[in-house]
């Protein structure tokens, strides 16, 4: 009976429906019940957000796991009012003055940052509003001035976005329509302040990336490289014949962290399986594995390409519709792979 049939598949579709309704409710209740001690457990909290972390705490989760927050929780309201004045004693001193105040270096830097913020997310709206491309200017160039060692590189554009999303979410239940001029500046102050500091937190452990020659990215490129040869030799062997240099297309992802590849809300959901790893480990290992599952989800369309196609189909992957499910898989195979190879590289040889 057509009609039962129907009816039955709706009726599977609910209970499914409830059930990842409770289940979500149930990882929601662990981490709150986690997040209530006094001294957040987290060992504990990395294991939990491993497989993603619920909106309505993923910012004090980022927040502990990148150190940025003490886990003693009578230490938190001291340290974010530390750590906010500092930020903001420097805007004055280091951005709120006139270019011929700036050295020729200094001058070079804004200029690079003022290019590249408006082309930063270009298809999302929250980022072509002007307070956020504001914010995004300061604390990308008062991050330059304070690291002198790299500067601004382009790349460490997109790595803040993240933060300033998940910081605004504390305070707007709907980004996608968010008009952020209608949020109190002291609310906008503290989101700034926090998306600086973390962002500097994420940076610190991947350094190497934004220096000079970027040598962290080119060795990561490499690594990703040969796990390719060990885990799809045939797409290994026709991207060789077809002369396509992992370098060509893998410095983005390694420079940007697939932010350029997916849309901002999987890159968010990514990131929390990062922070779990821990933001060295996670940013800096782990991410080259997450490349090497990107990369072989789309063999079958690789070697039936050439060079040029090959090329072209890299730089715009069919990614628009991907949901969480898609990330999933691809950080599960990132990490079946990571255990094999990581700490046994003499596997990577053929």
């Amino acid at each position: 009976n057509i009609r039962d049939s129907s009816e039955f598949e709706h009726h599977c579709l609910e209970l499914k429906s409830c059930g990842r309704v409770t289940e979500r409710a149930n990882r929601l209740e662990k981490f709150r019940k986690l997040l209530d001690s006094n001294v957040v457990d987290i060992e504990a909290l990395k294991e939990l957000s491993w497989k993603g972390i619920p909106g309505e705490v993923r910012a004090i989760c980022w927040k502990l796991l990148l150190g940025y927050l003490p886990a003693n929780a009578d230490r938190r309201d001291s340290t974010l009012d530390r750590k906010r004045k500092e930020y903001h004693d420097c805007v004055p001193p280091y951005f709120d003055i006139s270019n011929e105040e700036r050295t020729e270096y200094e001058q070079k830097i804004l200029h690079q940052i003022l290019i590249d913020v408006p082309r930063t997310n270009p298809t999302v709206p929250l980022f072509q509003q002007p307070i956020i491309q504001l914010i995004l200017e300061r604390m990308l160039y008062i991050w330059a001035i304070r690291h002198p060692a790299s500067g601004y590189v382009q790349g460490i554009n997109d790595l803040a976005t993240p933060f300033l999303v998940v910081f605004l979410a504390e305070f707007e239940s709907n980004l996608d329509t968010c008009d952020v001029s209608t949020i109190p500046v002291e609310k906008l102050n503290i989101i700034e302040a926090d998306s600086y500091w973390c962002m500097s937190k994420l940076l610190d452990g991947i350094q190497d990336h934004y220096t000079f020659a970027q040598p962290g990215i080119q060795r990561m490129t490499f690594k990703l490289k040969e796990l390719i040869g060990r885990i799809d030799a045939p797409l290994s062997r026709h991207l060789e014949y077809q002369d396509a240099q992992f370098i060509q297309f893998a410095f983005r992802w390694m420079n940007c962290l697939l932010m350029r590849e997916m849309p901002l809300p999987l890159v968010v959901r990514m990131w929390d399986t990062y922070l779990a790893e821990g933001p060295t480990k996670g940013f800096g290992v782990f991410h080259v594995y997450v490349c090497a599952a990107f990369l072989v989800r789309w063999t079958e369309e690789l070697r039936q390409r050439e060079f040029q196609d090959i090329m072209q189909f890299l730089q715009h992957l069919p990614t628009t519709n991907w949901h969480c499910k898609d990330i999933e898989l691809l950080l599960s195979h990132a990490f079946v792979w990571m255990t094999i190879f990581q700490n046994a590289p003499s596997h990577l040889k053929s």
